[in-house]
């Protein structure tokens, strides 16, 4: 049986992929900050019936309890997947560049940059034990100059830069930065406060997409949600 590891999986992509892999018959490891979003997906993942067992971790990504916790519950397994999801945006609504505090920008960096990276080091062995896949979830505003989208676009890129660097230190693994591009969302919803974004796709309907990817598993780069159903171009 395959494990995950899923940061934030209580809400939008995370939950998403938490349902889907223990569908398919995966343990899942998760983490969120609320004790009681938590003990929401367990619920819902029990109610399902799935195949595959759910294990809730409470606690904030950037701490370094929860990366502990994380570990000591893989208990003897190998982990086959690392998806780190869990994300900020930052201030809402979206302030200009050269209105963003400097402890917003550390903020942002330290949720979607550097916790990542450092999950990745606690697991690191884990993962290469099973020739594992990291998915690290990007953004558009990754590579697009977007208004208001500064703080946010300049933390995915560095979590994109950092992916390739990942990929080429470690050739024993693959190594993604996956565009997952606009979802209705939570965190979308607080980018455009008060606006109606029902147009845009539920996370259920990337997930298929993200698990072509894993699946598949091309060579280790950037993808997103659009290229990769479309024969997996890479840019």
């Amino acid at each position: 049986m395959a494990t995950a590891i899923v940061t934030g999986g209580t809400r939008g992509l995370g939950r998403a992929l938490v349902q889907h892999l223990t569908h398919e018959g995966w343990t899942v490891l998760f983490d969120a900050r609320r004790h009681a979003d938590v003990a929401r997906t367990l619920a819902e993942v029990e109610r399902a019936g799935h195949s595959g067992e759910a294990i809730g971790i409470p606690g904030d990504i950037v701490d370094a309890s929860p990366h502990a916790e994380l570990v000591a519950a893989l208990g003897n397994r190998d982990l086959d997947l690392l998806v780190n999801n869990a994300g900020s945006l930052g201030p809402s609504p979206l302030p200009h560049l050269a209105e963003l505090d400097a402890v917003d920008v550390l903020a942002l960096f330290t949720t979607n940059t550097v916790a990542p990276l450092a999950l990745f080091r606690a697991l690191r062995a884990r993962l290469e034990d099973a020739h594992g896949v990291v998915v690290n979830i990007s953004s558009d505003a990754a590579v697009q100059a977007y208004e208001g989208w500064g703080g946010y676009g300049a933390s995915k890129a560095a979590l994109d830069h950092i992916s390739k660097v990942l990929a080429g230190e470690h050739p024993e693994l693959t190594v993604y930065a996956f565009d997952p591009g606009d979802m209705r969302t939570d965190m979308h919803q607080a980018a455009f406060p008060g606006a109606d974004i029902s147009d845009r796709p539920a996370p259920e309907r990337v997930v298929p997409s993200l698990m072509k990817l894993i699946d598949r598993r091309p060579p280790s780069g950037r993808y997103s949600v659009d290229e990769f159903s479309n024969q997996s171009i890479q840019r």
